[in-house]
């Protein structure tokens, strides 16, 4: 079941307010890993989100360079076989 909570998110030191559903059961999830940690919630969610964004942030570079390197492969495997035929790959 889903509930709505209201948590303050930290933005280069202005404070913004953000209301999201969140799973009940993530939330007392959440809640129990924070009475053991002594941390507030508001901080564990602004890592939290900081940490998930660093993650997506390299899985877009990851692509990105992946199609790059898609592009720049199919030249070289062409000069490559330029070289071949001219008898300069020895």
């Amino acid at each position: 079941m889903l509930k709505r909570y209201t948590f303050v998110i930290l933005t280069t030191n202005i404070m913004k307010t953000v209301s999201l559903k969140i799973d009940e059961s993530i939330f007392g999830e959440t809640e129990k890993i924070l009475a053991s940690m002594k941390k507030p919630r508001n901080r564990y969610i602004n890592e939290a989100i900081d940490y998930y964004n660093k993650v997506q942030k390299r899985i877009i570079l990851e692509k990105k360079l992946k199609k790059e390197s898609d592009l720049v492969k199919k030249d070289s495997l062409a000069v490559l076989k330029e070289f071949e035929e001219l008898g300069y790959a020895d």
